[in-house]
């Protein structure tokens, strides 16, 4: 079951950054939409705006997957996970998420609908949370009471690691991926005069 889901979870996210990324710059994730609100490449704004709708399109994600396999529409997850490892791999996910993100739309523009898409089906893998890297997924998946629910309960430990693994990434990110000045350049003594 967990091979078929991050299959699906993989390529639809190639599918969506593709097809919405002109329209929206594909911000599905409220983490993600801090990080680019704090490089001030999205509005304070428009970042709490885009938040509010990626947990109301999550939750209404969930109940039409319900709705797919008649399930009880309105449900509430009863699933415990919860704990350090956890929390930590929840940190790990979100950190490598927008690192790929970073780099990609620094380094390869056009690849970065793919490098998503690859990064979160590798991270279900390495991760053991089974990388969520996403509040507003995180907070739908607790409205689930199947096996990818999460009990409300245990959602704060998760958003906190995966906004603080996404602001770590900005913050190693920003200073990897500056752009060097005069200053920066290294020394070369056949040169100096």
């Amino acid at each position: 079951m967990l091979l078929a889901n991050t299959i699906a979870t993989g390529a639809i996210l190639v599918v969506l950054i593709s097809t919405l990324g002109p329209i929206s710059g594909a911000h599905f994730n409220p983490a993600v939409s801090l990080v680019f609100a704090l490089r001030r490449e999205l509005s304070a704004r428009d970042a709490g705006f885009y938040a509010v709708v990626q947990i109301i399109g999550g939750v209404l994600g969930a109940i039409a997957a319900h709705a797919m396999f008649a399930l009880p529409l309105l449900q509430t997850s009863g699933r415990i996970r919860t704990g350090g490892g956890q929390w930590f791999a929840e940190g790990i996910a979100a950190f490598g998420l927008v690192a790929v993100i970073l780099a990609g739309i620094r380094f390869e523009r056009k690849a970065v609908p793919m490098l998503v898409g690859l990064y979160i089906t590798a991270a279900y893998w390495f991760t053991a949370s089974t990388s969520f890297a996403n509040p507003a997924v995180a907070i739908a998946r607790s409205f689930t009471d199947t096996f990818s629910g999460i009990r409300p309960l245990d959602l704060p430990g998760f958003i906190f690691a995966q906004v603080a693994g996404a602001l770590v990434a900005l913050a190693l990110m920003t200073w990897l991926l500056r752009v060097p000045s005069g200053n920066d350049l290294p020394i070369n003594p056949e040169n100096q005069s």
